[in-house]
């Protein structure tokens, strides 16, 4: 009995692997896959970048990996990910609803939807946020003000070491807050300092092998203890906290006199009121302000973060910094976006902190929504695409030395400022992200905010490499600093 059942078991994972080999034969190629696992035993659990790097050196800029039983393409360097996001746009412009995500989003707001309700949404958006100030002058009084909030909580610190990570994420949150609720949070607020943890943790587990694994067997690992199961409760809580102020805002609501994003959402919920196929809902609400609240606290405080430790870790280049600093603005006036054209070094190394941090590596995976054609390969209808922004951030075709942290990579031989097309940290295409205005802003004002202000340092013997937080983004690990007033 016990041979036989072990004949059929043995049996179906031959017929598995056998339908899987065929299946293969009309995609990119790539590392022979596992039976059940696929290449999951091949990736690195604390840098994945790393591997999918390494596949692409071996299998070329468009290869196939396998998480369990299901292929995902790589597209690997910058000409390949402009070829497809820009030369094909429509064609790589579908987003994978990955298990995790179906779970958590639902398939609702912003960023985990596909067709009509993703289209609305995003232009919905992006137009109030530009009528809101992002991109524009308007929204730099803003980030002044949260930014000055940091200057005196850093000053009362009077040049002892302590953590500037968690003020970071909540001035930068503050910022996303005012624009989509109208209002900002105490930094020190317990129920705010809890969400960026939840945040936190949520966007870690994105590059974890339990992240891979649950959405490679959904079905079993949903009724099983784990990590993921964390993940979706920090995910309900966050929504909850988020459903909590948008029903303050629909009982103060003025339909002629919208305050912020929550209000002109409600309007236009109003608007479609009698239509059955509105994609403009409370739910939809609700889901695409998760997705503003999470976008516009994570990535943008890691970057403010990396650039505070690079600084520190090369304090000749923050020398520089400052006294082009003092040359153009003084000590007094406080940093506007219309001084960056007049600070080329400084912009050099605000975008090389973003090259050399390659915060989202992977970027948020694409899928192709029809059968594609893509280089002489034929990548099916519903397969996982990564679009590997790590490659074109670091690729050598455009890049001296791309492993070494240098603002040269921006600068011509006259030390001024020099665009290049592959530094895409928000990726590209009709999926990049809608708020790379606000983050450049808000990336640029605190930063000479506090090299205005301050020499930041290490304390006495806690300088050291930089150490990465494991995880779905490239974050430093927590670290502390001195930050010494200047003036």
């Amino acid at each position: 009995m016990l041979s036989a059942l072990l004949a059929g078991f043995l049996a179906v994972l031959a017929f598995l692997y056998i339908n899987a080999w065929k299946k293969r034969r009309n995609l990119p190629p790539g590392p022979a896959p596992w039976p059940l696992i696929g290449n999951l035993h091949q990736i690195n659990a604390v840098a994945p970048y790393d591997t999918l790097t390494q596949l692409g050196e071996k299998y070329g800029n468009v290869y196939t990996i396998y998480f369990g039983w299901k292929p995902t393409v790589v597209l690997y360097s910058y000409d390949t990910l402009k070829e497809a996001l820009i030369g094909q746009g429509d064609d790589f412009s579908g987003r994978a609803i990955l298990p995790v995500f179906e779970r958590i989003a639902r398939r609702k707001g912003m960023v985990f939807s596909n067709g009509p309700h993703w289209y609305q949404q995003r232009r919905f958006s992006l137009t109030t946020l530009r009528n809101f100030g992002m991109g524009k002058k308007s929204i730099e009084d803003r980030v002044t003000e949260e930014a000055n909030f940091l200057l005196e909580i850093f000053k009362a610190r009077n040049g002892k070491p302590f953590n500037p990570g968690p003020e970071v994420t909540a001035a930068v949150s503050n910022v996303i807050c005012s624009i989509v609720f109208g209002d900002r949070f105490d930094t020190q607020d317990k129920t705010f300092q809890t969400l960026h943890r939840m945040i936190n943790e949520n966007l870690t587990f994105l590059g974890r092998r339990g992240f891979q694994m649950y959405n490679a067997f959904p079905e079993i690992l949903r009724w099983l203890p784990g990590e993921h199961n964390k993940i979706f409760l920090n995910g309900s809580m966050l929504q909850s906290f988020l459903r909590g102020l948008i029903e303050n805002h629909v009982l103060s609501c003025d339909s002629n006199c919208p305050r912020d994003f929550v209000d002109c959402f409600l309007n236009k919920i109003n608007e479609e009121a009698d239509n059955p196929g509105s994609h403009f809902t409370m739910e939809s609400l609700t889901m695409t302000t998760f997705n503003l609240f999470i976008a516009g606290t994570g990535t943008t405080s890691s970057t403010i973060r990396w650039a505070i430790k690079f600084m520190m870790e090369y304090p000749e280049i923050q020398k520089k910094v400052q006294a082009e600093i003092d040359d153009v603005i003084g000590s007094e006036k406080c940093p506007s976006l219309e001084h960056r054209v007049s600070m080329p070094y400084t912009d050099a190394v605000i975008h090389e902190v973003q090259r050399y941090a390659s915060i989202v590596p992977n970027g948020l995976p694409h899928a192709a929504l029809n059968d594609i054609k893509f280089k002489g390969y034929t990548i099916p209808k519903d397969t996982q695409i990564i679009t590997f922004l790590h490659s074109a951030l670091y690729d050598k075709k455009y890049w001296d030395k791309p492993d070494q942290f240098n603002p040269n990579h921006f600068l011509d031989e006259n030390g001024k400022f020099v665009k290049n097309e592959a530094h895409i940290p928000f990726g590209a295409g009709k999926r990049s992200c809608i708020g790379e205005a606000l983050a450049k802003t808000e990336i640029f004002i605190f930063f000479v905010s506090f090299l205005q202000k301050f020499n930041l340092k290490f304390p006495p013997g806690e300088n050291g490499p930089i150490g990465l937080i494991e995880g779905g983004t490239r974050d430093p690990k927590p670290f502390n600093m001195c930050a010494e007033w200047r003036l």
